[in-house]
């Protein structure tokens, strides 16, 4: 009877380890949203995937703002919703990869909002409107910026994004240092334009070589001008290591979006747009529809653990 009661407890534990997912930890930033049951206090009708983008990348710590919710911390694999308010701590910075695998990477001490982004493949009214309050933020523009109508405003400036990689940094505000846009080569060498307007749309100038610069600085009148930037040494040396992480964000970012399309389904894959002007209630990160379930009779394994095998039931 005690053997018999043994074998029972060691079934049931061998069932909790084929369904206990928690006890693993999450190996890396390519772990599915759709791993995780939509919160309790969901409402269903917000269990829409209306998320325009993920965070495929973070050190130390950032937040999301999201409608009129409190500041929620975010962590890998997190969706991003239009009008949400990202927010990087000292000493952190968060990567974000849109649908169109435009990805940002948000230095210590950024904050910004995606005011909208609309993305279908093919289609003719594409566009994104990204505005970086303060701090840095690195970008590599992509199908929006090359098929559709991409922006980022500034305080002080609004700058039209064609297709390209570059860096805005704003400083916090009463600071003596003027904003910067810079603009850089892409992976391939390829060099795209950024064109920068004052907020009542005039052109103030364009930048169309590999690591040119414009700092926005106050002219006559009290108006502000594009001046030609000349980098400094250890600016330009900082600026190489945001880019490296940049482009890092983007490798991940865009197997993680293979699998975001994956779990969208055909209804909402690459060349259907979905109502992606939409956002959640209560600031939650949903579970998508049609996510897959855990399936119990094929256990991950982590690497070096040995395998484990059901015991068979006696025959009765």
């Amino acid at each position: 009877m005690r053997a018999r009661k043994g074998g029972a407890m060691r079934r049931r534990e061998f069932i909790a380890w084929l369904s206990g997912a928690a006890a693993f930890p999450v190996l890396w930033p390519l772990a599915s949203r759709g791993q995780g049951a939509a919160p309790a206090n969901q409402p269903a009708a917000a269990a829409a995937d209306n998320s325009i983008g993920q965070v495929a990348s973070m050190t130390g710590s950032a937040t999301v703002t999201r409608g009129n919710a409190s500041r929620a911390a975010l962590k890998v694999a997190d969706v991003i919703y239009v009008k949400d308010i990202l927010q990087t701590d000292v000493n952190s910075s968060l990567g974000i990869t849109f649908d169109d695998e435009t990805t940002f990477s948000l230095s210590a001490n950024t904050r910004i909002v995606i005011d909208s982004f609309v993305y279908q493949e093919g289609g003719h009214g594409n566009l994104a409107s990204f505005n970086v309050a303060s701090g840095t933020a690195s970008f590599i523009a992509s199908l929006v910026a090359k098929t559709g109508d991409m922006k980022i405003a500034t305080p002080d400036a609004t700058l039209g994004i064609r297709g390209t990689t570059g860096i805005v940094e704003v400083p916090r505000a009463g600071g003596a240092a003027a904003p910067t846009v810079k603009l850089y080569a892409d992976a391939d060498g390829h060099v795209g334009r950024i064109e920068v307007f004052n907020r009542q749309g005039g052109s103030l100038g364009a930048l169309t070589q590999g690591a040119s610069a414009f700092a926005l600085r106050l002219g006559p009148g009290g108006r502000i001008a594009a001046v030609p930037y000349q980098v400094p040494a250890a600016e330009a040396a900082r600026d190489r290591g945001a880019l490296q992480r940049l482009t890092l964000t983007h490798t991940i970012g865009r197997q993680m979006l293979i699998q975001r399309q994956r779990l969208r389904g055909p209804q909402r894959g690459p060349g259907r747009q979905g109502p992606n002007n939409q956002r959640p209630r209560d600031g939650q990160n949903p579970r998508p529809e049609g996510a897959p379930q855990q399936r119990l009779n094929r256990p991950q394994r982590l690497p070096g653990q040995p395998r484990l095998r059901q015991r068979k039931e006696p025959k009765r």
